[in-house]
């Protein structure tokens, strides 16, 4: 199935733009009548062909429209610091994606060495881990906080902080299939002391993955997985 990533598609008749054109003609040589399938972000798979194939303007005949497909259960936002080599993180935006996440939020932490981020490019690597994975759904990439900001305005969910000191317990004693989960994975070097004691007093809930200590990005996607496998 190849999907396109087509957030404005409103109606029967979509034409993509130039850049998904060439690609749609030129380089996988799709021709008229040949299916396609277009996400809009929001849940909806549509189904359609090639009508007119022009290079620079492509025109889709939408068929069919499939809405809320593989609508999960359960609602994921990871919190998780950046990282001071940006390929890494972005690894943890296509694997979070590929897996099922609702919202991430790059937190700034008292260790976190990298202060800025290219959101523009973020989501650019999050849609292309939605077409790859086949997902009706955009995560929302929310902008750069601070984390007293952010702990001090999560809303309605099961809160849980990814620890690497201290009482912990198994994510699976704590998150009941169907929560929605707000979860905070920190930077190298993990939590300063200060923060996970104000986490800790605004409700979040410290939890373990493990006994090997994992990066951040490992941390992040681990979380993502085990939330994942928890609602199967």
């Amino acid at each position: 199935m190849q999907i396109f990533y087509t957030p404005d598609i409103n109606g029967m008749d979509y034409y993509f733009n130039e850049d998904e054109s060439k690609h749609a003609i030129r380089v996988l040589r799709l021709n008229t009548g040949d299916p396609v399938h277009l996400v809009d972000g929001k849940g909806n798979l549509f189904e359609g062909v090639i009508e007119d194939p022009k290079p620079k303007k492509c025109k889709i005949l939408v068929t069919n429209v499939i809405k809320e497909f593989e609508k999960r259960n359960y609602h994921l936002h990871i919190a998780i610091s950046p990282l001071k080599n940006p390929d890494r993180f972005e690894w943890f935006l296509e694997k979070a994606t590929e897996i099922g996440i609702d919202e991430i939020t790059p937190i700034l932490c008292e260790r976190t060495e990298k202060k800025n981020l290219n959101h523009d490019r973020c989501n650019r690597i999050i849609e292309s881990a939605m077409k790859q994975s086949l997902k009706a759904y955009h995560p929302v990439m929310h902008s750069l906080v601070k984390l007293e900001e952010f702990i001090g305005q999560s809303g309605h969910s099961i809160k849980m902080i990814a620890s690497c000191e201290g009482d912990r317990k198994l994510i699976r004693n704590c998150y009941q299939p169907g929560q929605r989960a707000t979860i905070l994975v920190g930077p190298e070097g993990d939590f300063s002391e200060n923060e996970t004691t104000k986490a800790i007093n605004s409700g979040f809930i410290p939890v373990t993955l493990g006994s090997s200590r994992l990066r951040t990005e490992t941390a992040g996607v681990t979380v993502c997985h085990s939330i994942s496998f928890l609602n199967l």
